[in-house]
């Protein structure tokens, strides 16, 4: 599994725009066509892709975001430095927490200073800006990766919650 498979399967599941090709996904999330079908052959072996529906499994998604993710992909605050709210510093963790810590992606058009968080994949905050959704989603997932437990369990509530409504 790689990081950018992340991106690949929530992109998939909040696609609204009928059928989808590897070209229209890849380009939407800032991916090249290989790395992206490279992502979707991957989902199918390890069991978070189903070929027939073309989607990805939401149930074995959420198993792997809420309790595998930190593990495999952990991140660590870094550096302050300018980039886009992520964790408990984005939508919609930020009405429910209060910090003097924010925590952000890394990026040259962000407004916001905070503690450097690495995104799954380069292209993130760029995908982030084209779609709202994928942006909190991918913020709930940051803060599972870095948050303190009330961080977690917020995250993890949320992340549940909207995958059940997909």
């Amino acid at each position: 599994m790689k990081p950018q498979d992340i991106l690949v399967y929530l992109k998939l599941l909040l696609w609204k725009k009928g059928r989808w090709t590897v070209a229209d996904l890849a380009d939407s999330i800032g991916l090249s066509g290989s790395e992206t079908h490279g992502s979707i052959q991957r989902g199918m072996h390890n069991g978070l892709f189903d070929p027939l529906t073309e989607k990805p499994i939401v149930s074995a998604l959420e198993e792997f975001l809420l309790h595998g993710i930190r593990y495999v992909f952990p991140a660590e605050p870094g550096k302050v430095c300018r980039g886009m709210p992520t964790s408990h510093s984005a939508p919609p963790l930020a009405e429910k927490i209060v910090s003097e810590e924010p925590y952000v992606w890394p990026d040259d058009k962000g407004r916001v200073r905070g503690q450097a968080i690495e995104p799954l994949y380069p292209s993130v905050p760029a995908a982030a800006r084209k779609d709202a959704e994928l942006y909190e989603l991918l913020a709930l997932i940051d803060g599972v990766r870095v948050g303190r437990a009330r961080e977690r369990n917020l995250s993890s509530q949320e992340i549940s919650k909207r995958l059940k409504s997909l």
